[in-house]
């Protein structure tokens, strides 16, 4: 399966996750979307799952930091204590054996970035 891992601003909107996605999905569609826990019921991510039928997997902090990232934001990192939220989030939803399909794709805007990590076929 294909998950879209995100990461996002407080002030992004549907359109800022929307924009982050399809420029990282080249194609693809992913079954699931994933973010921070404490981001999961953010209205534009569930506004995004909602248009796209997709369920959403809220990560806890301690998972998505023991996560290895291919790109590392420093702020990012002094927030969330891991590189990329987006990634992190993907590779942890994927399951584990997961890998990233690419580094982390940033919205248009600057407001969201999102990530797609494959898991291993079960």
């Amino acid at each position: 399966m294909i998950v879209a891992g995100f990461g996002f601003r407080q002030g992004a909107g549907a359109s800022s996750l929307r924009d982050a996605y399809d420029r990282a999905r080249a194609g693809r569609e992913a079954g699931c979307l994933a973010t921070a826990k404490d981001k999961a019921d953010a209205p534009a991510l569930r506004a995004l799952a909602g248009s796209l039928g997709l369920p959403v997997a809220g990560i806890p902090a301690c998972q998505l930091s023991a996560q290895g990232t291919a790109t590392d934001s420093p702020r990012v990192r002094a927030e969330r204590a891991t590189g990329s939220v987006a990634e992190a989030a993907a590779l942890c939803a994927a399951g584990p054996g997961a890998r990233l399909l690419g580094a982390r794709v940033i919205s248009s805007d600057r407001m969201a970035s999102c990530a797609l990590a494959e898991g291993p076929d079960p």
